[in-house]
């Protein structure tokens, strides 16, 4: 692993505050709270909700399922919504852009850096 690689991203707290919000107002659109939300999906402790709403962690992908039922939506559009946050240069790899994010469309310039001596 390389210095450049090695590198924590600038971006991930943003993107995981801005997929904590989206997470948020679907929960609170479906009415529930966080400890229900919690007990839909399967998890021991209500408070993940609260970490993920935060942006202090991420849903694990094998997860994605029982959360988009329980959020009333498509499983296919929570995932590829949720790699549009976690992980926007693989978003951009499988579906060609990186759209926006509201409220701060510059926050997902996924440029690459360039090599040095590349």
């Amino acid at each position: 692993m390389n210095a450049e690689t090695a590198r924590p991203n600038p971006l991930t707290r943003p993107l995981r505050v801005a997929a904590g919000q989206w997470l948020k107002s679907l929960r609170e659109a479906r009415g529930l709270t966080q400890r229900a939300l919690a007990e839909q999906v399967g998890l021991r402790y209500y408070t993940f909700v609260s970490q993920i709403e935060g942006g202090y962690g991420k849903i694990p992908s094998e997860q994605y399922p029982a959360w988009a039922d329980a959020l009333g939506i498509d499983q296919q559009d929570f995932a590829k919504q949720l790699i549009y946050y976690y992980d926007p240069v693989l978003y951009r790899m499988l579906f060609g852009d990186t759209g926006s994010i509201e409220g701060d469309p510059e926050i997902l310039d996924t440029s690459p850096p360039t090599r040095r001596g590349a």
